[in-house]
């Protein structure tokens, strides 16, 4: 009797001595996403806040591609997603979607952002996996919303809110937390060069709140 004892014992405190399998998160994006792995880069600085962290640990992986839209990422979603089995996937998509009707006279219309962005959410949570949506964050930084596509970024932001709450996914708001910033520190009105180097993709200050929002998001803080 004391030996099943022991026994029962020893492996209840085996089991407490084993560190659980890391939390695997994949950032499935655009070539914001793609660049947030370099030195700086918001994955890198959120892997080095998450860095020391046991039960769970936490595996960051980027999976973004210069100029993708929804359609691109549904295209490759079972290669760069599915077959990788993460645990989380925060899609970070949108801003192509508008951005390109102006740059390129293509882009993405409502209906067919909303299927396609639709379709991703329903196949990740078919595999069991946790989704965060976030809203693409800014084309242009000036304050007075005279930068040219507000109107339809906002509007793509919305469909975005909606689909979290639809579909019961969490979301990481960059869109309202990008316009916040920019009305308290762009006195000036400036067109990039507070968030962003270029109106659109991050520099070392958008990297650091970016970072900032998505840890509150996949740590639930």
């Amino acid at each position: 009797m004391k030996k099943i004892i022991l026994s029962v014992s020893l492996i209840i405190l085996l089991s407490a001595m084993q560190v659980q399998k890391p939390v695997k998160i994949i950032f499935f994006g655009d070539s914001i996403t793609r660049a947030g792995v370099n030195p700086g880069g918001y994955i890198t600085l959120m892997q080095e806040a998450l860095k020391g962290n046991t039960n769970p640990g936490y595996e960051l992986v980027g999976a973004g591609i210069g100029g993708n839209k929804v359609y691109d990422l549904y295209l490759r979603h079972e290669e760069d997603v599915l077959n990788k089995k993460p645990d989380v996937v925060v899609i970070y998509v949108g801003v192509n979607d508008v951005w390109h009707k102006q740059s390129n006279q293509t882009g993405t219309d409502p209906d067919k952002f909303v299927a396609f962005y639709s379709a991703l959410i329903r196949k990740f949570q078919a595999a069991g996996i946790k989704v965060i949506l976030s809203t693409p964050a800014v084309i242009g930084e000036r304050t007075d919303f005279s930068n040219s596509q507000d109107g339809d970024l906002n509007r793509y932001s919305q469909l975005i809110r909606d689909q979290a709450s639809k579909f019961g996914c969490g979301l990481v708001d960059l869109r309202k937390a990008f316009l916040e910033y920019n009305l308290k520190n762009n006195p000036g009105n400036k067109e990039s060069g507070i968030l962003t180097t270029d109106r659109v993709h991050l520099n070392q200050e958008g990297n650091r709140l970016v970072a900032d929002l998505m840890l509150k998001a996949i740590t639930n803080k």
